[in-house]
């Protein structure tokens, strides 16, 4: 853990988290106004959204790991990175900073300051699609901690970039943020209605990634991997 007392890592992360849903909201917003075609609405709100992960988690890693998301602290929480005393004020945090992210975003367009979704987001391929996004999004992360650390920031914010595109739900990937878009009737948005079966599958698919990816990267023991190797 960085040598950062906890209520600095908790600022880092809510103020990290509150970008990010501004980000992912207001892009939405700024591109559904400017043009009616779908697909290149998305494509805005995609560039913008990789664009920010990138900037957040070089600038907040190195204080709070810039997890941003209950999924990933959780993770962490399992794999001892972080103390597990900690994870309830993290996961806090971030909501709160999404929440503020939103009505941010809804300030800086005009909107109401708090406006619940009717956007339908629901049924077995969104869930899968979720499992799919966040089980990718840990699985990238541990294996960038394992190999390259400094690549992280890129490695998770082009991931979610083609997430974005590869499942049909857009890749929310993150209870935190998915609350956060529950109450903005936009672009980005999903109802609240809709909530539980996306972050059950999130919380899922981090599990898995971690279960998985706890086999796969482990560091084979030097004596065994010799003797395989003049077997």
């Amino acid at each position: 853990m960085p040598a950062f007392d906890l209520p600095r890592r908790l600022v880092a992360e809510a103020l990290g988290t509150c970008l990010l849903v501004a980000t992912v909201v207001g892009s939405g917003v700024m591109a559904d106004t400017l043009t009616d075609d779908t697909a290149l609405a998305l494509l805005g709100n995609t560039l913008a959204t990789g664009a920010i992960l990138v900037v957040l988690i070089t600038v907040f890693g190195p204080m709070s790991g810039a997890h941003f998301n209950p999924a990933v602290s959780l993770v962490f929480a399992l794999k001892r990175d972080l103390p597990r005393r900690d994870l309830g004020f993290y996961v806090a945090a971030q909501i709160a900073g999404g929440i503020a992210g939103t009505m941010a975003a809804h300030l800086m367009f005009d909107l109401p300051v708090i406006e619940v979704s009717l956007k339908a987001r629901t049924g077995g391929s969104q869930w899968f699609s979720e499992w799919v996004a966040t089980f990718g999004l840990v699985g990238v992360i541990l294996a960038g901690l394992r190999f390259d650390g400094k690549a992280i920031p890129w490695l998770v914010g082009l991931y979610i970039t083609a997430a974005y595109w590869f499942t049909a739900s857009t890749s929310f990937a993150n209870p935190a943020v998915a609350l956060a878009r529950s109450l903005t009737n936009t672009f980005s948005g999903i109802r609240p209605l809709d909530l539980p079966g996306f972050v059950i599958a999130e919380l899922l698919g981090a599990l898995c990634a971690l279960a998985l990816m706890g086999w796969l990267l482990r560091q084979p023991a030097n004596n065994t991997y010799s003797a395989a190797r003049h077997s």
